[in-house]
């Protein structure tokens, strides 16, 4: 019997000790740590040997930079979005031109030398410009840091980079023992890199039992919260390793109240005295005077020093207008402005113009810019802003309302580069759109208050309408002309039309019906321009505007003197 229990207690001591193994064995793969390794150049999609993977701050970016004759370079599109919207790619002229508020910097694609309009020539131990094989700019990162304040950090295996622009507070934490830096959190998970006892990391994120951390050597995963001790917050030292010069302005201490004054040709001068005759509080006036004539950058002018003195002996500064392609089917905007050699014809000229008939400052209205051509029109308003300045002239830029598809204006570096950034606040409806108002109060509101976001206000002009359309309906086709306001109102004087105030417009409605026409205006009056001084008032921006003398019915001008005097 005694033989018989011995051999069972054996057989189940083994079966015991079998699934005390496997248990064993079940609890070591659940809760072991995994000493799996993460392919870091899979991990950071690294294709080849030039390839650096890119991380602004703890932000991993889709860009990608590259590393060629052991010089660390960025994609243009990049270098703009990221680091320096400021760099300005002339394909055109193959050129990289970089503005400060004197001097223009360029350099030519594909070599190691650049030049400034006040330094002169020098040269770099590097390429400072590539075009790679997609067609695509690149631009070494240590040619952005000489106009750009950030730091770099490069490490190897794998290439990648790490970006600082800002240097916000960051919360810090020592790690107490040797651990791994993983890619998820988890034991499981693979490993990134080994963390020594006493490195530091920057959490990113905490969570129950991991954090989120950025090593050293700008790698990021997850640490077990237990391996982290004395978590404080920081600031981080910034980089000052450039300064950025100052934009300094030519802003009157007084509220604008400028007056366009549309001029055809030298006979339009003579017109100054019957035009400014009614005006009250005016202490500008800007003339017509200068039109792009050819793809060269040549300019016509009208400009008369009779005419600046006669202003002057008014007490008017005189800010010469300066517009694009008046009347003629044949100057191409890109052609113009994409050239640095018809950018300089044009700013010589329009800047001679000026100075030699005694005006006081140059006011910029080029309109109709297409999308593509917006970045060489900014660089020309730069390069325009350095002449201005220079030469002690105001420098405004008349705009569009804004609206998301002219963002190519970018109010905002006009906001830096020029004096006074002036809003056309009318043509809200137009020959050729749909029937509307000219210039609606709302419209006018939304106009100077996106603007205001991106513009000092006391730079902001919000110019007014001294016209309305009379709009024509008829079987289904819409027309309109443009009245000037004395004229709209003998117009709704003669047809006896009723006009209502309309509050949603901020003006008067009127319509008639005649031979199956319907007629309709929305007019601007001393009523509607009561509303909408009052919204520039209300907002403290820089002045008002008005296009254009001569248009407007006397009765305007005590609303407009009560809003600038006040």
């Amino acid at each position: 019997m005694k033989k018989k229990v011995i051999p069972a207690i054996i057989i189940i001591a083994l079966i015991f000790i079998t699934g005390a193994f496997y248990a064993f064995q079940l609890y070591l793969e659940h809760f072991s740590y995994s000493t799996d390794r993460k392919d870091l150049n899979q991990y950071f999609d690294i294709t080849d040997d030039a390839d650096v993977a890119l991380f602004l701050g703890s932000k991993y970016l889709e860009e990608r930079a590259r590393l060629l004759d052991g010089t660390y370079y960025m994609e243009f599109g990049a270098v703009q979005k990221y680091l320096n919207s400021r760099f300005y790619y002339g394909k055109a002229d193959e050129e990289l031109l970089y503005t400060t508020p004197d001097a223009i910097i360029s350099t030519k694609i594909g070599t190691n030398s650049y030049e400034s309009t006040k330094d002169g020539a020098k040269e770099e131990n590097y390429q400072i410009t590539r075009v790679d094989e997609e067609g695509r700019l690149l631009v070494a990162l240590d040619y952005v840091k000489k106009y750009t304040n950030f730091s770099y950090k490069a490490f190897s295996a794998p290439n990648h980079i790490q970006l600082e622009t800002s240097w916000d507070e960051q919360t810090v934490a020592t790690i107490s023992s040797n651990t791994e830096l993983r890619v998820r959190g988890g034991v499981k998970s693979e490993i990134i890199e080994e963390l020594a006892k006493g490195d530091t990391v920057v959490v990113l994120e905490e969570m129950e039992k991991w954090s989120k951390v950025m090593s050293a050597d700008a790698f990021i995963g997850y640490v077990e919260n237990k391996k982290l001790e004395d978590k404080k917050t920081i600031n981080p030292i910034p980089v000052t390793d450039y300064a950025e010069p100052e934009y300094t302005s030519l802003k009157r201490d007084h509220k604008i109240n400028l007056g366009f004054h549309s001029i055809s040709g030298p006979s339009g001068n003579d017109t100054f005295s019957e035009f400014v005759s009614q005006t009250k509080s005016l202490n500008v006036i800007s003339p017509t005077w200068l039109t792009v004539s050819d793809n060269s950058g040549g300019v016509t002018s009208y400009a008369s020093s009779s005419y600046v003195q006669a202003a002057h002996n008014k007490g008017l500064e005189v800010w010469v207008l300066f517009r694009n392609f008046a009347g003629s089917n044949e100057i191409s905007s890109s052609e113009v402005l994409s050239h640095a050699q018809s950018r300089k014809a044009m700013i010589d000229s329009a800047v001679k113009e000026t100075l030699n008939c005694g005006a006081d400052g140059i006011n910029l209205d080029f309109e109709q810019i297409a999308n593509e051509d917006g970045q060489a029109f900014i660089e020309f308003v730069r390069e325009l802003s350095i002449a201005c300045r220079a030469n002690g002239l105001v420098f405004s830029i008349d705009n569009y309302v804004p609206m998301h598809f002219n963002d190519h204006y970018n109010l905002r570096e006009q906001g830096i580069v020029a004096d006074y950034v002036i809003i056309m606040g009318y043509d809200e409806h137009y020959n050729g759109s749909d029937v509307g108002s000219v210039a609606s109060i709302g419209y006018v509101e939304n106009g100077i208050i996106s603007t205001v976001e991106k513009v000092d206000p006391s730079k902001v002009i919000n110019a007014l309408p001294f016209y309305t359309r009379i709009w024509q309906t008829k079987d289904g086709k819409v027309s309109s002309k443009a009245y000037p306001m004395k004229n709209a109102a003998e117009f709704i004087s003669n047809h006896s039309i009723e006009m209502e105030w309309d509050d949603e417009c901020g003006q008067n409605y009127g319509e008639y019906t005649s031979d199956g026409t319907l007629y309709q205006v929305w007019m601007e009056d001393k009523a509607s321009l009561q509303q909408k001084l009052t919204v520039m008032q209300a907002n403290n921006i820089g002045g008002v505007a008005e296009w254009a003398l001569g248009m407007e019915t006397s009765d305007v001008w005590d609303l407009i003197s009560a809003y600038v005097e006040g």
